[in-house]
Formats: C-alpha cells, sequence, structure tokens
C-alpha cells in the first residue's frame, strides 16, 4: 500500500494510536495479493475454521488436480465429489466451492476490473449471497486482495481486542461501537486496522498472518 502523507497525521488524532505508530513504525500493509476475486475467496472458503497448514496442504491437494494451479471455476465443477472430498474438503465446504465457481460463471463473483468499479458496499452486498461467504471474508478481499484503503473489519477479534489494549478498556468494543468510533479515522481505516492487528499481537509469539508481515 503507497505510503500516503495524510495517513499518520489522520491516525494520529488519537493519542494511543500516535503511541503505536511510534511504536510498530510505519505500516507495512501489503493490499494487492496479486489474485483474483474468484481465487481469494477459494482460498478463504477452504481456510475457514482450520489452522493455516491444514488449510493449505488441503489448498494444495485440491491445486495438484489441476496441476498445482487454482483451478478455473470449468475445472472445479468438473471434479467428481468424491475426489474433492478426498482432498480433505467437507461437505459444507465443497457446497461453498461449487457455489462460488458457478458464481463466477454467472458473473455474480467478479474479475478485477469489474471489482474495480463497484463501491465496498456493493461488493459485500453481492458476495454475501453465496454459501460460506460472510462480511469479513469480504473485507479481507477488499482490503488484501483489493487494496481498499478504507474497511475496517469490526467484527474481526483482532481489530476489537487491539483496540481494548490501546485503550486500556476492561473488554473488547462492541462492532457498532468500533464503527462509530471509526469514523473519524476515515479514509484510513484500513491502515488503522493493521495497526490494531499490530497492537492485539504485542507481547505474543504467534503472529496474526493478516498483517503483512
Amino acid at each position: 500500500m503507497p505510503e500516503d502523507p495524510d495517513l499518520y497525521t489522520c491516525l494520529g488524532q488519537d493519542p494511543a494510536l500516535a503511541a503505536a505508530i511510534d511504536r510498530i513504525g510505519p505500516c507495512r500493509l501489503r493490499g494487492s495479493d496479486g489474485k483474483t476475486p474468484y481465487q481469494a475467496l477459494f482460498r478463504a472458503i477452504i481456510g475457514q475454521q482450520l489452522h493455516g497448514r491444514a488449510a493449505e496442504a488441503i489448498l494444495g491437494r485440491v491445486c495438484a488436480l489441476t496441476d498445482g494451479a487454482m483451478p478455473e471455476p470449468e475445472a472445479l465443477l468438473a471434479q467428481n465429489d468424491e475426489v474433492l472430498r478426498a482432498c480433505g474438503l467437507s461437505a459444507s465446504k465443497l457446497l461453498a466451492l461449487r457455489g462460488l465457481a458457478e458464481a463466477r460463471l454467472t458473473g455474480v463473483v467478479p474479475g478485477l476490473e469489474e471489482a474495480a468499479l463497484l463501491s465496498d458496499e456493493a461488493l459485500i452486498a453481492r458476495l454475501i449471497t453465496l454459501r460460506g461467504i460472510g462480511r469479513w471474508t469480504v473485507e479481507m478481499l477488499l482490503i488484501f486482495t483489493l487494496n481498499r484503503r478504507d474497511v475496517l473489519p469490526v467484527d474481526d477479534f483482532g481489530v476489537r481486542a487491539g483496540w481494548q489494549k490501546l485503550h486500556g478498556l476492561a473488554e473488547p468494543p462492541k462492532p457498532a461501537a468500533l464503527r462509530r468510533e471509526g469514523e473519524r479515522f476515515s479514509p484510513h481505516r484500513s491502515a488503522l486496522a493493521w495497526y490494531l492487528w499490530r497492537a492485539s499481537e504485542e507481547g505474543k509469539t504467534i503472529k496474526n498472518p493478516l498483517t503483512g508481515d
């Protein structure tokens, strides 16, 4: 994500965030991961409720069916259910992936060029109609694949925990309250989320892979 001179002025209006920025350093959020929306959602569905290594192993077995590349929609739909289940996919994830593939072929899931023309909320409204895709999953797509700079995933535990830690709260803020708090940091709320993820990790040995390091 290119450096924006206004970013630190905007986030630094909050003393707790200003102190965190001094400790953590420049924002290293990488906002364009090289995937298409279909590919990002494919990976997200496989990774749901799994540890990273387990998810990568299953994804690797699925990709091995198409010579190591992530299956395009037609290739995924052409695979036998038993073959895909043997890769480690649950029945619900298999249904979600088939639904995703069909949605890409019908245009519900946009390509990169079309996605660039749609607003954040338009993409969220369109994609959460798909099985296995919730708002948080689309917000991760917006931040990490489409490089959208003003997304604050208020349902994310790490984001809420980071705010709690920085401001010395007894418990994490409710999503609606954090959404209200976050409005003053627009249009830099994706960077805000990154710093909150990093703040929630301070002192821990296990890092959040979403932070971009």
